[in-house]
């Protein structure tokens, strides 16, 4: 029975991970493919084995690049080549990934000045970072009766880090916590 070339997705590490299982030479288990040469030129409708051989007398490998076309698609190509080359596309593309966490910044409603300070500091170099910033005011008791304090306090810390930030989600009362995010501005 003839089992078509699937792409497989599994996760390694928490990231999914897509592995493309192409069928080549004598895996190619069908009667006639429509065949495409090295230089991308289509040869038309040839039986497989014919197929097969002009590869071989080519010396590279014949591909099967589209098992679900009616005759399916094949290629002749060197694969371990083409193999390498797909791998440093990865690579490179992993490379330009920019991955951007959630840094979380926690205040008090009574903070003092010089804790302020230094929280802000940090929220700012989280920003710079790249990084975006959960700011929490966290009540406790009956400060949750004062909510505007929070909200006075997470306005003073957007106009703190306003040249390099965003407010992406505004102050928002979340059972006794207070929270705001803070997003990097994008450079153009």
């Amino acid at each position: 029975m003839d089992t078509p070339a699937f792409c497989f997705s599994f996760y390694w590490g928490g990231e999914p991970v897509i592995a493309k299982d192409f069928r080549i030479n004598e895996e190619i288990r069908v009667r006639e493919v429509r065949l495409i040469d090295s230089e991308g030129a289509q040869l038309g409708i040839f039986a497989t084995k014919d197929a097969l051989h002009l590869a071989e007398e080519k010396q590279l490998d014949l591909v099967e690049i589209s098992p679900a076309a009616k005759p399916p698609v094949c290629k002749i190509m060197d694969f371990g080549k083409y193999k390498y080359e797909q791998s440093k596309r990865e690579k490179e593309a992993k490379k330009k990934q920019k991955i951007i966490s959630v840094k979380e910044v926690k205040l008090r409603p009574n903070i003092e000045d010089h804790d302020f300070e230094v929280k802000a500091k940090n929220a700012t170099r989280f920003l710079k970072d790249g990084d975006k910033v959960k700011a929490t005011i966290i009540f406790r008791g009956r400060e949750i009766v004062h909510t505007q304090l929070g909200q006075k306090l997470l306005k003073r810390l957007a106009e703190h880090v306003q040249e390099i930030s965003l407010v992406e989600r505004q102050p928002k009362l979340e059972g006794k916590n207070m929270i705001m995010i803070l997003s990097p501005k994008q450079d153009n």
